[in-house]
């Protein structure tokens, strides 16, 4: 049977999961009357809720005899580490594009990522119906990043489709609609070499980890040369040359459609899981145990921003979550770090706190997110950028993104004024159709911590930003943090309906009444920059006299509501977000008054 391996790559929201799920559905995957859902490849509940895909996952059809191999990428730059992973797996990519959007921040780095590895492009041109699509622009846009990021002339020179994956169909003509997508599998079957095949035995280089109940650690990897069959004598080699294991294959998976299915043969080229090995991971290489040089794995980008985790120490802690000590969360992140290459984990001295470090916000907060849904209480700190020391000046060099925002004309002036104080540069402006502008920044990655909430605030909520790693450059200086101070809670106990009403005037609560509180928690925004100590436990004085008018109804105005994003983006160094399964709470660092004071003098002295 021949083969086809290709990933279908693009930036988040251009309609991958759901060219693939057309894919599935037309190659007779599927009963005529068998239900389907939407965005059948994002089968975790996170990238459910959210409506983004969060792992790269494969699967497999078949088509006029040809088996097609398809890995669904994400499209968040945060998770570009899981791109740049799978892209050894693959001979070809499918580069979506939107019709009306054009190629976007995440499409430049994909792109440039599969173009260096050597792959064949394919570049399809989606939601062509869209009223304001110019496709003729787009694929100039198109063919200007390609020979920008240094395109050969065979990568150049790639073939185009036109269509709409919600409606199900692609066509070689942008004039004329087809029935399916049968001009896009043919396409592949013609343009994508077979995989390449290498000599000599077993061999093969994890690139994704995953965990099965019955089966235990599942490595999941292109076969580069050889075969391998369950009961197969197995080692695996980590990217150095040393020997992580010895051991022996216990089950041999292959993708076919949505399932993972046991054969008794994996051949060279195909993309397969194996099962029965305990200790070798993501970039190791899993071999005959002949072998004695590793397979070359591919560089992964740094991280640019870091966290860190601490053990819940809060007056409230372990009353929601089960998993609460240090070894937990160590053994967690761990694990998590295993599979997820752009995650970068260390232990602090003082063995209660740990540093997590990844690509942006968004991947972190996912995994705080999946981390609270399994039963685990931590606190989190500010989001700090990771430096990197210019080895020939000596300074130290921050990292810039580059940030494209879509916004209506009309509010245009005001994000350019705020991205300005946040230290960006502005390197264009221009129209971006049915009045809209689009701005191109370059900014330091600490400039846009917590920027995203006060974009959809200036904007009402029409901005859409887009940001990406460029390059690391000289520190741009001091960047003026939140402008409001925090209500904090002088006491433990409930809150009162009556307090919280007298506190108003003070500025915006984020709690309830009826709510636990402790002293040292942050219970509201002052309307001031200072930080004041407010009491919300106290209650109405009651007296024996009654006359019509002394009672006021307590009318209170509804809460800020704190999503775990709004809270990491919010808080600054000397405040932390306590997370449980059950609550996101803010807290002060020190929760006595005293020892905050001793240490705002200590940090003013320095």
């Amino acid at each position: 049977m021949q083969l086809r391996n290709i990933a279908i790559i693009a930036h988040v929201d251009h309609g991958k999961t759901t060219l693939v799920d057309c894919l599935l559905k037309q190659s007779g995957l599927f009963r005529e009357n068998e239900k389907t859902t939407e965005r059948m490849m994002d089968s975790n509940d996170l990238e459910k809720e959210r409506g983004i895909t969060i792992l790269a996952k494969a699967t497999s059809v078949v088509w006029n005899g040809a088996r097609i191999n398809i890995v669904d990428t994400p499209g968040h730059a945060d998770f570009g580490g899981e791109v740049e992973r799978i892209l050894n797996m693959v001979d070809g990519a499918i580069v979506l594009v939107d019709a009306a959007e054009g190629p976007m921040p995440q499409t430049k780095f994909v792109v440039s990522k599969a173009l260096k590895v050597g792959l064949r492009p394919i570049v399809c041109i989606n939601k062509i119906d869209k009223p304001e699509s110019r496709p003729d622009e787009v694929i100039n846009e198109v063919f200007d990043l390609f020979a920008n990021l240094d395109a050969t002339d065979d990568q150049l020179d790639f073939p185009i489709l036109y269509g709409s994956a919600k409606q199900g169909w692609m066509s070689l003509d942008q004039q004329k609609n087809a029935d399916d997508m049968s001009a896009l599998f043919e396409l592949v079957l013609k343009h994508v070499p077979p995989p390449t095949v290498h000599p000599g035995p077993f061999r093969m280089i994890g690139t994704v980890i995953g965990t099965d109940p019955f089966l235990g650690r599942i490595l999941t990897g292109r076969i580069a040369a050889g075969k391998v069959s369950p009961n197969q004598q197995v080692k695996a080699l980590s990217r150095t040359g040393e020997l992580i294991e010895h051991g022996r294959i216990s089950k041999v998976l292959a993708f076919r459609g949505l399932e993972r299915t046991p054969i008794d043969e994996g051949v060279a080229g195909d993309i397969v899981s194996i099962a029965g090995l305990t200790k070798a991971t993501v970039a190791d290489t899993v071999c005959a145990p002949e072998i004695t040089e590793p397979m070359p794995a591919q560089p992964i980008d740094p991280p640019t921003l870091a966290m860190t985790f601490r053990v819940n120490d809060s007056p409230l802690a372990g009353t929601e979550g089960t998993k609460v000590t240090g070894r937990m969360i160590w053994d967690r992140l761990v694990k998590e770090a295993e599979g997820n290459v752009a995650l970068r984990v260390t232990r602090s001295t003082d063995g209660d706190s740990f540093e997590v470090a990844g690509r942006g916000e968004l991947q972190l907060a996912v995994l705080i997110e999946t981390m609270r849904r399994e039963g685990f209480e931590l606190s989190v700190s500010r989001p700090k950028v990771v430096m990197k020391r210019d080895e020939a000046a000596g300074g130290m060099l921050e990292p810039i993104e580059e940030v494209v925002i879509d916004v209506d004309e009309e509010h245009s002036g005001v994000v350019v004024q705020k991205l300005s104080e946040r230290r960006a540069d502005l390197l264009e402006m221009r129209p971006s159709g049915a009045g809209r502008t689009r701005l191109v920044f370059h900014a330091p990655t600490r400039g846009l911590i917590g920027y995203q909430g006060e974009l959809l605030s200036d904007t009402r909520g029409t901005a859409v930003l887009n940001r990406l790693f460029h390059d690391y450059a000289p520190h741009k200086g001091q960047i003026l943090g939140r402008h409001t101070g925090v209500l904090i809670s002088n006491s433990a106990g409930e809150a009162v309906a009556f307090a919280l009403w007298n506190l108003e005037d003070r500025g915006p609560m984020m709690i309830d009444p009826g709510v636990k509180v402790y002293e040292g928690m942050i219970i509201g925004e002052h309307a001031r920059d200072n930080d004041l100590e407010v009491n919300v436990l106290k209650g109405k004085k009651l007296t024996n006299v009654r006359a019509s008018g002394t009672d006021e109804a307590v009318r209170l105005t509804p809460p800020i509501r704190m999503t775990l994003e709004r809270a990491l983006a919010y808080i600054q160094d000397d405040e932390l977000v306590e997370v449980t399964p059950k609550s996101i709470r803010l807290r002060k660092l020190h929760l006595d008054p005293n020892e905050r004071k001793r240490h705002a003098k200590q940090t003013a002295s320095v």
